[in-house]
Order: C-alpha cells, then structure tokens, then sequence
C-alpha cells in the first residue's frame, strides 16, 4: 500500500514541478513580449509626434505666407485709392481753373452782346424806315396798296396751292393703289375664282300651262265662283285672257305666287274644282310649301356647314328661294355672299364660320313674316337678334348699308362680299331706262365743268372718260378734276361697283402746206 502511494506522491510532485516551470517559462516569454510591445508602441508615438510636429510646422509656414499675401494686396490696394484720390483731386483743381477762365469768357461775351444788341436795334429801326419808303415806292408804282398786293398774291398762292394738293393726292393715290391694288385684286380673285353657284332669274309673273282651253271654262267657274274662291284662297291674280293654252299668275309674293301654280296644277289634274275643293288644295299645298321651305333651309344650312341656327331663322332663310331681288334669287345670292365672305375671311386670318354664317343671314330682313317700314338691313339685324345671334353677326347685318355703325371686321366683308356678289356681269337685271338715265347722269355731271368738251360714259357705266380742252384746263386742272368728279358721283348716285374717271386732254397742233 506504501509504494503505490509512493508512486502517487511522485506523480503529483513531478506534475507540480513540471506545471511550475511550464509557469514560469510562460512568464517570461510573456514579459519579453510585452517588453517589445511597449517599445514598438514607444517608437510608434515618437515617430507620429515628429509627424504632427513637421505637418503643424507645415500649417504655420502656409498660414503665415497667406497672411503676408493678404497684408501685401490691402497695401496695394490702398496705395491704389491713395493714387486716384491723388489723381481725382489734380482733375479738380484742373476744372475749378477752366470754369474760371469760362467764366471771364462769358464775362467778355457779355459784353460783346450787349453792343451788337444795340447795333442791331439801330439796323433794325434803319430797316424798317428803308421798308417803308420801299412799300411807299412799290403802291405808287403799283398804284395798288399793301393790302390790295397780299390779298392778290395770297389768292395765287392758294389757286398754286390747290393745283399743287390734286396733284399730289393723285399722285398719293396712284402710289396707293400700285401698292394695294395687287393684293385686294389677288383676293378678291381668289374669292371669285373659288366660288361658282348657278344663277336663276325670278319674275313677279308666272304661267301656267294648260292643255286645251275648255280647262279656262272650268277654272273661272259659273259666274267666276271658282276663279273668285282661288283668288282669296292664294292671294294671287289670275289673269285669263285670249293667250292660247296658257293661264298668268300675277303676284310680287314668289311664295303665294307658287302655292297657286301648284293648287291649279292638282285641281286640273284631279278633274274636281268647286270653292271647297280649291280650299281643301290650297291649304294641302300650303302646308307642303312650309315643309319645302323648312327643308330648303336646313339643307342650306347643312350645305354651307353651318350649325345652331334657330328654327325660325332656318326657315326665312327657306324662304328666300322664292324671293328675287333685282332680278337674282335671292337664296342663290345669299348662299354665294355667304361663300364669298368664308373665302375672304379665310384669306384675311379672320374667323371663317362667323363671317359664312353672317352672309347668309345678311339679306334676312328681305323675307319677314310681317311687313316693316324699317330698312331691310336693321330689320335683319333685329331679327337676329331676337333669335340669339351674337353681337358681331349682328352688327355685320345691321351695317351692310351703312344704317348702322361697324363695330367689327366682318362688316366691311359683309359689304364687300355682297357688291361682288351683286355688281358681277350678269348677276342682276336693271331697267333699260333706268340704266340710260344713269349713264346720262353721270355725262352731265361731267358737262358741268369748264373746259370740259365731251364726255362719254362706257363699259356699261363702269367708266366716265372726259374730254378737256387744252386751252383752258392745265395737266394739273385735269388731275383735280378727277378727283373732283370721283367724290361728286360717291356723293350724289348711286350705282353698283365702281365708277372710273378718265380725264384726257390733249394738244393737236395741224398746219396746212400748200
């Protein structure tokens, strides 16, 4: 039992001595290496306090060169204020001693006024002695006065004058009209070349048609009953005289005048014409005329692309299919004003549905339902306002004939559209002798002037030319003359179109060798 204990005891004891030098091996190598530790954490700081040192070293050097810089440029700077208040103040002096050397001068210029004032005074009351005794010589010798000789030499100077202002409005017009003509012509070119309706000619008679003359027995009726009863029912005339199968319808209402041409058409169709059936008829086709109105106006509207126009507007409008006016229909006119006017407007950047839809309305006031003493113009205009059109469409209605003042664009392109639709060749009838004494009336007018020999009036009143004795009317007599002439035919006639006034005059010289 010992010697295993022993054993044990050995064991343990070698355990211990070996775990003691382990221990203190370790400690020692754990002592070295903290020993490098420090000394290489000491190197470390040294090296890194050197480091901070040269660069704080660094900062300072680099502080202290900008301060210096900074001091060196607010030296130079003021050096610099120093120099131009130096130099402001040598300018100073420089002007205070121009100023008084001016000031001498003006001293000096004084002076001198002051004589030649009184020199001139003393000219001017020897000038004026010298003035009198030569206006003194001049009556004598004229033996007219002063006055007298500056009312002459005025009224010369004003005939000069006036001769002088002719010429020069005329040659202001013609440069005018060299520079305006090309582009109003290519318009209105434009406008005319882009438009093309047909053109039909409405009379205040119409004839009916009928195959044999017995059918006129029946027409008027026992005792004219029937002939009686179509005319109260129609409002229309009806005219049965010796013309062979042919019976004349008589009214200024195209409307009435075509509701009777249809009531006898289906009366002698039918065969049946007594006073009830010709009421029954009439109202028939009364009622189919307003249908045939109301549709003219909608596919008009349609046509022209025109939108929202009220009822009653829609159907005057259909009522001017049967309504002429000198001779031209007037739904065909109003249509090709309301194209005309589209165009123009289109040409001139206006707005193109507003001006179409006032030259379609502008003739409105021709077809009222009840008559009015009031120019057709303002009666259009009143009826579309009562019917919601807005202001300017309006005023373009009311001011086709000047009855209204224009207050917008599409007026003058109202007025203008409907003269072109109006005055083209062909477009509307005239009176024979309405158009003689037109063309007579615008000769006279000429031959009212001195020195004024012939004149002739051509191209179907479209130009005067006027011929001028050259004797007695000067080239410049004869511009005024012109214009003279032009502003009397505005004022006094009225016509379509234009007028232009030729004045000739010429020299002829003729000898006679023997």
């Amino acid at each position: 039992m010992q010697e295993p204990m022993f054993i044990v005891v050995a064991v343990v004891a070698g355990v211990l001595v070996g775990g003691g030098i382990t221990w203190f091996i370790f400690n020692n190598v754990l002592n070295k290496k903290k020993e490098s530790i420090l000394a290489e954490a000491t190197k470390e700081g040294e090296t890194l306090k050197e480091k901070k040192i040269l660069q704080a070293k660094e900062k300072f050097l680099e502080l202290k060169s900008q301060h210096e810089r900074d001091v060196l440029d607010r030296n130079n700077k003021l050096k610099q204020s120093e120099d131009r208040l130096r130099n402001k103040e040598r300018e100073l002096a420089q002007q205070i001693e121009h100023s008084k050397k001016k000031e001498k001068d003006m001293d000096g210029q004084k002076d001198n006024l002051a004589r030649l004032t009184e020199h001139n005074q003393k000219k001017q009351g020897d000038l004026e002695k010298s003035h009198q005794k030569s206006v003194t010589l001049l009556e004598d010798i004229a033996k007219m006065s002063a006055d007298q000789a500056r009312t002459t030499l005025m009224e010369q100077l004003k005939e000069d004058a006036r001769n002088m202002a002719a010429s020069q409005i005329q040659s202001i017009v013609d440069e005018a009209k060299l520079k305006a003509n090309q582009e109003a012509k290519k318009i209105v070119i434009q406008t005319i070349q882009r438009t093309a309706v047909e053109h039909a000619v409405e009379n205040s008679v119409s004839v009916f048609n009928i195959d044999n003359d017995e059918i006129k027995g029946r027409i008027i009726g026992r005792e004219g009953r029937n002939i009686r009863a179509l005319e109260a029912a129609t409002g229309v005339e009806i005219i049965v005289d010796d013309t062979p199968e042919a019976i004349v319808l008589s009214c200024f209402d195209p409307v009435r005048r075509e509701i009777a041409r249809l009531s006898l058409h289906q009366l002698v169709t039918d065969g049946r014409i007594h006073p009830a059936r010709i009421e029954e008829v009439v109202a028939k086709v009364s009622k189919n005329i307003d249908e045939e109105i109301m549709e003219t106006g909608k596919r008009t509207c349609i046509d022209l692309g025109i939108h929202g126009l009220h009822s009653e507007l829609v159907r005057m409008v259909g009522r001017m299919k049967y309504r002429s006016s000198y001779g031209q229909n007037l739904l065909q006119h109003s249509r090709e004003v309301a194209n005309l006017c589209a165009t123009m407007a289109s040409e001139l950047g206006l707005n193109t549905k507003a001006a179409k839809r006032a030259g379609l309305l502008h003739d409105i006031g021709k077809v009222p339902d009840d008559e009015s003493e009031l120019p057709h113009a303002v009666l259009g205009m009143k009826i579309a306002e009562k019917y919601g059109e807005k202001p300017d469409i309006c005023n373009a209605i009311g001011a086709l004939h000047d009855e209204v003042e224009m207050k917008t664009l599409l007026a003058p392109i109202i007025q203008v559209c409907d003269a072109i639709s109006g005055a083209r060749p062909g477009a509307r009838r005239e009176v024979v002798e309405a158009y003689i004494q037109r063309l007579r009336d615008l000769e006279n007018i000429a031959l009212e002037y001195p020195g004024v020999s012939k004149s002739f009036a051509i191209q179907a009143g479209r130009e005067l030319r006027v011929m001028v004795e050259a004797d007695r009317v000067t080239d410049d007599q004869a511009d005024a003359l012109a214009v003279q002439l032009a502003s009397r035919i505005e004022t006094e006639m009225t016509y379509p179109g234009q007028v232009r006034i030729t004045v000739i005059r010429e020299k002829r010289a003729v000898g006679i060798a023997r």
